[in-house]
């Protein structure tokens, strides 16, 4: 079983950021259930705006398409700004639209018996209103999800503190990002057995 996690910080590797080392941990709570996965920070790409596969032009979003559709498992991982996903959180989500079109000898879409997950931090309050964007894209573009399908973190209003300058994982985090990964291998192991039936 595989598992991508698609880091949507607004910063290009090497900077850090406190949605890859979200992700991280995600992955290692995966790891330890027998998953393998990886990483990707989306703005380490040059992915072009648009609703297709692939525009063209030296777009390289047709190599991360590949690795979403080679996951039994996608997260992703966004910060919060004025209360909602990332640009590059939502430049994902309108390339993946384009999977609303490809779909396969049966006629479902290629996501179809994938599970998504949600990795959310920020300074101010509104994970909830950030997963609950990101769950209806997903679920629109065939996803399933999991119950406990979002972990995050937010600092409280009007402070500086990042997730990354924390000394510790908060345990809420900890339990929250811990129930993520066993609900969602347990549905996608449970898809994996038994996919989804054409419409």
């Amino acid at each position: 079983m595989r598992a991508l996690s698609l880091v949507c910080s607004l910063n290009a590797s090497p900077t850090s950021s406190s949605s890859q080392l979200l992700a991280e941990q995600i992955m290692t709570e995966l790891g330890d259930l027998g998953v393998q996965g990886e990483v990707v920070r989306v703005a380490d790409f040059d992915v072009r705006p648009g609703v297709e596969t692939d525009m063209g032009d030296g777009d390289q979003w047709p190599r991360l398409r590949e690795r979403v559709l080679e996951a039994d498992i996608l997260v992703l991982a966004t910060p919060i700004w004025l209360g909602h996903p990332s640009s590059v959180c939502q430049r994902v989500l309108e390339r993946l639209d384009a999977e609303l079109s490809e779909t396969d000898d049966e006629g479902r879409m290629l996501t179809y018996d994938k599970v998504a997950a949600v990795a959310v931090v920020g300074n101010e309050d509104g994970a909830h209103k950030v997963s609950a964007d990101l769950f209806q894209g997903l679920n629109d573009i065939g996803f399933s999800l999991a119950p406990g399908a979002v972990t995050y973190w937010v600092g409280e209003a009007q402070q500086g503190t990042d997730y990354q300058d924390l000394e510790k994982t908060p345990d809420a985090v900890r339990k929250t990002t811990r129930t993520l990964a066993v609900n969602a291998v347990h549905l996608a192991r449970r898809l994996k057995d038994h996919p989804y039936p054409a419409g």
